[in-house]
Order: C-alpha cells, then sequence, then structure tokens
C-alpha cells in the first residue's frame, strides 16, 4: 500500500488509517502541498521509483485525486495493468481539476469498477469497452458499515454541545469556492443567513481556513456565533456527526453519496456534480447562494425528496472488487 502524501493533515490522513484499522502504509511518499502541475509531478516522479524497486503485478488507484491521474500514468508507461476504483463520474465541468484527473485515468485504466448504472453509460459513450467495465458498488458505503458500530458508540453532537437532528453540517474547500475573495464572501454571507435557522458545525479544511483569514471573514464567521468552526474530524468523528444532522451543506464529493445512504438531506454548492444519481435517486441538491435559505427552510418543514438507494450500494462492494480481481488475474 502506497500512500502518497497528497493529503498531509493529520485529521484529513493519519486519523483516516487509524478509524479504518487499515495497517500503516509499506510506502509513503511526502508529497505534499503545491500546484497541481507540481503535485502531480512529484506523486510521479516518486511512484516510478516504488515500481522499479518492486513491480507491481496491478496498479489499483481510488477517486479523482491527483494521485489517482498520476498513479495510473506512471503505471502505463511502464506497462503495468491499472484498475479504477470510483470510474465513470463525470461531471461534465472540465475547469474541475478532478474531471480532468477521471478522464484521463479511466482514458488509459485497463479495469474500470463503477458505482452506478450512470457511470457505466458515461464509460461506453466515451468509447470504453464494456468488458472492462465491472460495476460494484459504491465502496464509501463499505467504510461506513464496516465502522458503523464504532460510529454509534461516538456522541459528537454531545461533544459539540448540540441536540441530535437539531443542526447542520458545513464542509468547504473547492478552489471555485474558496480561492476567489468575492465568491467566499457572498457564501460566507449566505451561511451566516442560514445559521439562523438552524446551526451549524463547520470542521474546516486547512486551505479554506486561511482563505478564510486572508479575507477577514474568519471573525465574521466567529462573531456570528451560530457557525461552530472546529478542527477537520477522523472519519469515526465526522461520520457520527453527519449521521446525526438534520442536514449537510457541502461541496464535497463522497458526502454527497454518504448522506444519500443515510437519507439525511444534502445541499451542495456548485452548479454541477460528477454523482447525479445522488439527485436522482438520493436526497441531493445543488444549490447556490441566492436559493440556500429557501431549501434549508423545505428541509426544516420536512419538505424534502427521499433516498432510493442505488444498486449495489450495499456494504458488499469491496467483495466484488476481490472477486473481480482474482478473475483477471486468473486465479
Amino acid at each position: 500500500m502506497v500512500h502518497t502524501g497528497q493529503h498531509y493533515d493529520v485529521n484529513m490522513s493519519d486519523t483516516f488509517l487509524s478509524d479504518m484499522l487499515l495497517p500503516n502504509p509499506d510506502i509513503y511518499l511526502n508529497v505534499g502541498s503545491g500546484t497541481h502541475a507540481e503535485q502531480t509531478a512529484r506523486v510521479m516522479t516518486a511512484y516510478e521509483k516504488v515500481c522499479f524497486q518492486s513491480m507491481p503485478d496491478w496498479v489499483i488507484v481510488v477517486g479523482d485525486v491527483n494521485s489517482t491521474m498520476a498513479c495510473a500514468i506512471t503505471a502505463k508507461k511502464l506497462c503495468l495493468p491499472v484498475a479504477h476504483l470510483e470510474a465513470g463520474l463525470r461531471s461534465g465541468d472540465r475547469t474541475m481539476p478532478e474531471e480532468i484527473n477521471r478522464i484521463v485515468t479511466d482514458t488509459i485504466a485497463d479495469l474500470l469498477w463503477t458505482p452506478s448504472h450512470d457511470a457505466d453509460a458515461n464509460l461506453l459513450r466515451e468509447g470504453i469497452a464494456a468488458e472492462k467495465i465491472k460495476r460494484v458498488g459504491n465502496i464509501m458505503i463499505d467504510s461506513y458499515e464496516m465502522m458503523l458500530s464504532v460510529i454509534e458508540k461516538e456522541n459528537v453532537p454531545a461533544e459539540l454541545g448540540v441536540d441530535k437532528h437539531q443542526y447542520g453540517v458545513l464542509t468547504l474547500h473547492r478552489p471555485s469556492n474558496v480561492d476567489d475573495q468575492e465568491v467566499l464572501r457572498n457564501i460566507v454571507d449566505s451561511l451566516i443567513e442560514t445559521s439562523k435557522m438552524l446551526p451549524l458545525i463547520f470542521p474546516v479544511h486547512p486551505r479554506t481556513k486561511n482563505h478564510l483569514k486572508e479575507n477577514n471573514l474568519l471573525n465574521k464567521i466567529l462573531v456570528s456565533s451560530r457557525i461552530n468552526i472546529i478542527e477537520p474530524l477522523g472519519y469515526i468523528k465526522f461520520m457520527s456527526l453527519v449521521k446525526n444532522a438534520k442536514l449537510v451543506i457541502t461541496d464535497s464529493g463522497g458526502i454527497q453519496e454518504e448522506t444519500t445512504y443515510l437519507n439525511i438531506p444534502c445541499l451542495t454548492l456548485r452548479n454541477t456534480t460528477e454523482r447525479p444519481i445522488t439527485l436522482t435517486h438520493g436526497t441531493n441538491k445543488l444549490v447556490n447562494t441566492k436559493n440556500i435559505i429557501h431549501y434549508v427552510r423545505k428541509i426544516i418543514e420536512g419538505q424534502w425528496q427521499n433516498t432510493v438507494c442505488p444498486e449495489y450500494w450495499d456494504g458488499k462492494t469491496a467483495f466484488r472488487i476481490v472477486e473481480s480481481l482474482k478473475t483477471v488475474i486468473g486465479r
């Protein structure tokens, strides 16, 4: 297991490994932050050395971060077979760095493990051979089900002094939302207004926190008193917080899926999503600063759609992945 170090904050990296009862990585590349080009280049250079030292039989890459694309490209340049988990997700927005990572990775992968039928359709439309595509379901639901008993023992709302189902969870980190001063200011203003209806718990991403400070917005949030800014949480504590929330406001990807599974209303502060099945089958809704208050009010009043859980979002995705891999390597 190779940990690139792209996500290097302790609460956003190391804690997740221990929370998931995963072993320490065999190799840690310690890549750290940087521009997209710098980060991708460092991953490729470091991972190529790993491959030369101990040539893998297969390379499995997950998701859509820079490390996903970088390791996939490196492996294919060495003629190694690549499997991509969470393949086929598309937002249609190529200004998103993750969309480029997804498209490139899927184009060169040998085996594409998809979470849902719409992902299959995306790949087929792009000319990917059907025999390369294997729908396995949503691996994030496996994570949740595996750790559910531990999550249920936590009571993070009580630790933070809020009643269950009487607060919202807020996450914010996408460059399109936090890098532009005017955009970020508008978001903060709308969230402060939203919090007057429902208090918000905000585990703040390090980059987001820096931008809030730089634009003199952090104190504005703190003064409002209805948005509780806390440090990033490990997986178990974070899911304890989400599981007991009235709603979630986010610009993340995975939370759209988790809230769909948990039947918790989700408001996604984006114009597009690479997980449209959470809109058609789940509790997710794309929102902006102009209409978010309207949708929060609808949720509080109980006027929200319920989940129709997609096929294979059942906590057994990992088993299907193992069987798929056994088949392709002939074991």
